[in-house]
C-alpha cells in the first residue's frame, strides 16, 4: 500500500485521462471541450496541459486504462518529459481492450475480457509504456459475474504483482456495484486479501455503492471515487457550479481516499479544484438520487461523441 500511502498531504482529487486520451467518449458536451480536430497530437498536448495544471495545484494520483485509447501513453511521455517529476502516484486498469482505431464513429469501442491471457498481455503493454512508474493496477469494471473474481490463476498472478509492489485493486459499475466490491473483499491468496484498492462510480444520482465503500475501507482498502460528475450530467455549463457541489459531497464522504476529477478542459479542472474547499451536507442532496437500475440504464444509452 505504500503507493498510495505516500499521497498523504496531496490533494484528494486526482486526474483521470478517460476523457481526453481518446477521441470518442460518453460524456456530455464533448463537442465544446476538445480541438475540432481530434487528432492524437492535439489530444496529446491537451493530456500534458491538463497534466502540467493538474499537478501545479497538488494532485498527485493520476489514473488511466489500457482502454482510454493512448491515455497510458500520454502520461508516460508527460512523466518522461519531467523527470523531477517523482511524487506521483499512477493507477492503471487492464480489462478492456480499446478497438476503436481512433475513431468516435467506430461500432464498438472497447471490449472486454478479464481472463489470464488478458491480464498477461495487458500488464506487458502497461509496463512497456509505464515501468516502475506504474502504483496500481485495477481488473477494469468488475460486476459480480466477472471471472476476476474466482478465477485462481488470475488471483495468482495478480498477488505475483502486489509481491513486486504494485498494489492490486478493482473498478466496479453497474448497479451491483456493492455485491462485486464486497465479494472482493474475500478474495483472498495465502490467507492475505489480494485487493487493496476499490474504484467505483459515486455521485449524487447513484450513490448505493456507499455502504460496500465504507466497508472497504473499513477493511483496509484505499477507495477511490470515479463518475462524480455521472458522465456530465452533473456538471454544470455556463457558470452553474453543479460540479463543485458534486465533488465537494463526494469528498465529503468519509470513506472516500481519492475523488477523480475527469476534467476535459482547463477551466473545467479550476473549477473542480474549488470543490475542496467548499462544505457540503451530502444529506441536503439526497433527493437527487434514483434507483439505481435506472441510472445505469440511462448510462448505457449515453451515445460515443
Amino acid at each position: 500500500m505504500a503507493a498510495l500511502d505516500s499521497l498523504h498531504g496531496a490533494s484528494r482529487i486526482g486526474l483521470g485521462l478517460a476523457a481526453v486520451g481518446r477521441p470518442g467518449y460518453i460524456n456530455l458536451g464533448r463537442a465544446g471541450d476538445l480541438p475540432a480536430e481530434r487528432t492524437v497530437e492535439a489530444l496529446r498536448a491537451r493530456a500534458h496541459d491538463l497534466l502540467d495544471q493538474a499537478y501545479a495545484a497538488g494532485i498527485r494520483y493520476f489514473d488511466v486504462a489500457r482502454s482510454y485509447g493512448r491515455a497510458e501513453e500520454f502520461l508516460a511521455q508527460w512523466l518522461h518529459g519531467r523527470p523531477g517529476v517523482d511524487d506521483v502516484v499512477v493507477g492503471s486498469k487492464w480489462g478492456y481492450t480499446y478497438t476503436a482505431g481512433w475513431r468516435v464513429d467506430a461500432e464498438v469501442h472497447e471490449v472486454k475480457d478479464h481472463s489470464v491471457a488478458t491480464f498477461d498481455r495487458q500488464l506487458g503493454e502497461t509496463l512497456a509504456l509505464l515501468g516502475d512508474r506504474l502504483g496500481l493496477y485495477q481488473v477494469h469494471s468488475v460486476t459480480p459475474d466477472s471471472p476476476a473474481l474466482r478465477d485462481p490463476v488470475l488471483h495468482s498472478r495478480l498477488a505475483e504483482l502486489a509481491a513486486r509492489g504494485v498494489v492490486i485493486g478493482l473498478s466496479t459499475s453497474g448497479p451491483s456495484q456493492a455485491e462485486a466490491i464486497r465479494a472482493a473483499l474475500g478474495v483472498r491468496v495465502g490467507g492475505e486479501p489480494l485487493f487493496r484498492c476499490v474504484q467505483a462510480t459515486w455521485n449524487l444520482l447513484e450513490p448505493s455503492a456507499g455502504p460496500a465503500l465504507a466497508e472497504a475501507h473499513a477493511a483496509g482498502c484505499r477507495v477511490i471515487v470515479k463518475e462524480a460528475l455521472a458522465n456530465g450530467r452533473l456538471a454544470g455549463r455556463g457558470g452553474v457550479t453543479t460540479d463543485v457541489v458534486a465533488l465537494a459531497a463526494a469528498l465529503h464522504q468519509p470513506w472516500a481516499t481519492i475523488v477523480l476529477s475527469g476534467a476535459a478542459t482547463g477551466e473545467q479542472l479550476a473549477s473542480n479544484l474549488r470543490a475542496q474547499a467548499l462544505t457540503v451536507d451530502p444529506g441536503d442532496w439526497r433527493g437527487l438520487a434514483v434507483p439505481s437500475s435506472r441510472y445505469w440504464a440511462e448510462r448505457s444509452r449515453l451515445a460515443w461523441a
